[in-house]
C-alpha cells in the first residue's frame, strides 16, 4: 500500500493501519519506514475484536485483516488473511474504490 499510496489518495481513501505494539514501538516504525499512512496502535485488540480479526499464535499473531469503509461508515470490501502474506494486490483495492467512487 506504501508504493500506492498516492493512487489510493486520488480515490478519496486513506490508510490506517492497526497493530498491537505500543504507541512507542509504533512512532519508531513509521519513522523508521518512512510510512506515509496512519498508524494507530491497537494494544487490547479493542478495534480487531469488533471487526472479528484473527488473532493465531500459532501464525504469529494477528491474521492481516482489510476493509474499506465508505463515506457513511459501511464496509463494502472485507478480507481475512489465512497467513501473513495473504494479503491481496493493491489492484484489487484500488478496483473496489473505483467501484465506489
Amino acid at each position: 500500500m506504501r508504493q500506492d499510496y498516492q493512487l489510493f489518495q486520488t480515490r478519496g481513501a486513506e490508510i490506517i493501519a492497526l497493530g498491537p505494539d505500543g504507541p512507542h514501538a509504533f512512532q519508531r516504525y513509521w519513522q523508521e519506514n518512512d510510512l506515509p499512512f496512519i498508524g494507530c496502535p491497537d494494544i487490547r485488540s479493542k478495534v480487531a475484536n469488533q471487526f472479528q480479526q484473527e488473532v493465531n499464535l500459532f501464525k504469529l499473531g494477528r491474521m492481516p485483516a482489510i476493509f474499506v469503509l465508505d463515506k457513511d461508515g459501511k464496509i463494502r470490501y472485507s478480507h481475512f488473511g489465512d497467513s501473513m502474506s495473504d494479503i491481496p494486490p493493491n489492484a484489487d483495492i484500488l478496483a473496489v474504490l473505483d467501484e465506489i467512487n
